[in-house]
């Protein structure tokens, strides 16, 4: 695809093309944003892949529009087929700021919470814990990322991580165009 410029080009165009008045979608193809639909959940991945094209605010962009677009707390506050709860499930985890994009190796692409802060009660007995320092609607880009104190330059955390109770915070900034890792 040419890269990480590349990538962020064929992305940007899929999310700004247009259908054509004569194409007929499929009844699926409901919370369309270009031609992504969220209610279509195999597409659901797609918006996170703004991390592997190293421009994560374009994330944090459309995860929010779609969090706040898309969802409502009304009976039909669901784009599209709620099949075996993965709708609600993709709401849960952009809100909290991180998606399972590469489930196989465990990778969970960070963007922008909803929440200041959110905890996840493990069997283990452990409590992972992600914080946004400073969120806001004008600050709703990541500036950086410490794990246990400690910075952190990946674009994902690992599924060990999360187990293993980690201390995730986020310095949420208004500026946008921030790549932390």
């Amino acid at each position: 695809m040419g890269g990480a410029d590349g990538l962020a080009q064929r992305l940007d165009e899929f999310f700004s093309a247009e259908t054509p008045k004569h194409v007929e979608l499929p009844i699926f193809s409901t919370g369309m944003i270009g031609q992504y639909a969220h209610g279509n959940e195999p597409g659901h991945h797609v918006i996170f892949l703004y991390n592997a094209a190293r421009q994560p605010w374009r994330t944090a962009e459309l995860a929010r529009e779609v969090c706040q677009k898309f969802y409502t707390d009304r009976p039909e506050g669901l784009c599209g087929n709620e099949d075996c709860g993965q709708m609600s499930a993709w709401y849960a985890f952009a809100a909290m700021g991180f998606y399972p994009v590469d489930p196989v190796q465990g990778h969970y692409e960070l963007t922008s919470p909803l929440w200041h802060e959110s905890r996840i009660a493990l069997n283990n007995g452990k409590v992972f814990t992600l914080t946004a320092e400073g969120l806001s609607d004008e600050n709703c880009y990541i500036k950086s990322v410490t794990v246990n104190g400690q910075p952190y330059t990946k674009s994902f955390l690992t599924y060990d991580l999360i187990l293993s109770g980690a201390k995730v915070t986020l310095e949420m900034t208004d500026q946008r165009g921030i790549c932390w890792y």
